[in-house]
Order: structure tokens, then sequence, then C-alpha cells
């Protein structure tokens, strides 16, 4: 999903780039290393440019091509830094809707659904949302999803499709895994239990592991309590999870499809 993420980023600036003639012959090589996909050399040659030529410093397409690389190097922390210095220190610049995607997505990519729902949802305000609304859609669903909200979740992906019919996250979003907090591929799972005592979780976990079930354990926190959730299976598409499901279900099991 990262990979998709990237392609789908690079498209929008490219669009948006293609007619302006923004990148000196210096910053070709951080161009060059970037779609090769060699992003820590890309990083490297972009610090190394706002290090030794002042005049980099004036351009929000090296800022934004550094921050893709971070966030493809899985420095988050420093990717959002990147994408604010657009925001900030650019405040016209024609990269404005995809620097807060990129935001957005550090926030998703660390965990914080809170500040990261809130970039998605200022993407559909106003012109933002004819560049960058179908991913903001897409994102917003996923992280209703993670939260357990099925209902919401669908209706962004109603809006998604109404709005964006012939967008890639339209056309893809029963077959593609979502982006995950490690920044790694992550797929469809079935939850079939969620205790606050830790003890209970494991219990479960010795029962399906006894049953020859590939479960394991994932900690999230709510309202400051650590929550253990029993789930089985990494799918790659949601039909696939939900034929799971329900084998699951026959068998006696309380379940829940992730995200």
């Amino acid at each position: 999903m990262m990979r998709y993420f990237l392609i789908l980023c690079v498209g929008v600036w490219w669009g948006i780039s293609a007619h302006d003639n923004c990148f000196a012959s210096n910053q070709e090589r951080l161009k060059k290393y970037f779609l090769a996909g060699e992003y820590t050399q890309a990083i490297r040659e972009g610090e190394r440019l706002l290090a030794e030529d002042p005049s980099s410093a004036s351009s929000d397409d090296l800022y934004y091509l550094l921050g893709l690389s971070y966030l493809k190097d899985r420095d988050y922390l420093r990717a959002s830094d990147i994408f604010e210095i657009i925001l900030n220190e650019f405040k016209g610049s024609r990269l404005r809707d995809v620097a807060t995607l990129g935001l957005a997505d550090t926030y998703f990519l660390q965990g914080n659904m809170f500040s990261a729902k809130k970039y998605y949802q200022e993407l559909l305000l106003g012109a933002a949302k004819e560049n960058c609304g179908a991913q903001a859609y897409y994102r917003l669903s996923q992280i209703a999803f993670k939260e357990g909200n099925t209902l919401q979740a669908q209706e962004y992906l109603a809006l998604l499709k109404n709005e964006f019919p012939l967008n890639l996250e339209s056309k893809g979003e029963e077959e593609i895994c979502v982006l995950s907090e490690s920044g790694v591929t992550l797929c469809y799972s079935v939850q079939v239990g969620s205790f606050s005592n830790e003890k209970n979780a494991q219990n479960l976990l010795r029962k399906l592991k006894k049953d020859n079930y590939l479960a394991y354990i994932e900690v999230t926190t709510k309202g400051g309590r650590p929550f253990h959730q029993v789930r089985i299976g990494k799918f790659q598409t949601r039909p696939e999870a939900v034929t799971f499901e329900r084998k699951l279900a026959q068998e006696g099991y309380p379940t829940r499809i992730y995200p």
C-alpha cells in the first residue's frame, strides 16, 4: 500500500508540476533517486542541497519530494516536519493540498488518528477536494474501520464512489490492503476477542493455536486503557476475510473484520 500511495502522490505532484520548470539541474539527482525508489539516497541528496545551496530552500518541489522520501523511509516525524514547512512557509504553493495529504498520512502511520482525521477532513473543503478528496474519503474510511465504526466507513466509501467514480480508490477499495502504522502493507484480519485483561487474551490465543489457527494479539489503547485484541489472518482482500469470518462465526466465535 505504501507503494500504491507513493505512485498516487507522485502522480498528483507530476500533474501539478508538469508544465513548470521547477527542478534546477542540481536537483535532477534527487528526482532520479526518488523515482528509482532509492529513498535513502534521495534523502541524503535533498538534505545536502538544503545545506549547501541556498536557492534550494525556495523550492517547494524539493521539500515535497524530500517529505515523501522520509515517509517511504518510515521517518514519520521528519516527514511531518517537511510537509509542515511547505504549509507554513509556502503559503501560495500549488503543492499545498498534496502536502496536507502527506502530513495527514504521517499522523495516520504513527497511529494518531485524531490529527490524521483533522487534516483529511480539511481536504474535503473548497478546491482541495478536487485534488485530494478521493484520497481523503478513502483514508477516512480506513480510520472508521479501524475504530470499529463500520457504518461511517461505508458512508465514506459511498461518497468516494459517488463523487469520484473513476478514481483508483473507488475502483480498488475492496481489492487492496490498507495503510498501516508501521508503513508496511496491512491486510484484513478477523478479530475474535478483545480483552482489557491480558491473561484472558492469552488463554483464547492458546485455544486458537491449539486448533491450528494462526492467531496473534494486537494491543490498542482506548480511553487510556490497553485492550488486547485477538485476531486471525492477514488477508489481501476483504472478500477473503468475509469468507473466513463466516467460518469462525459458525464455530461460535464472536467475529469482527479489521480494518
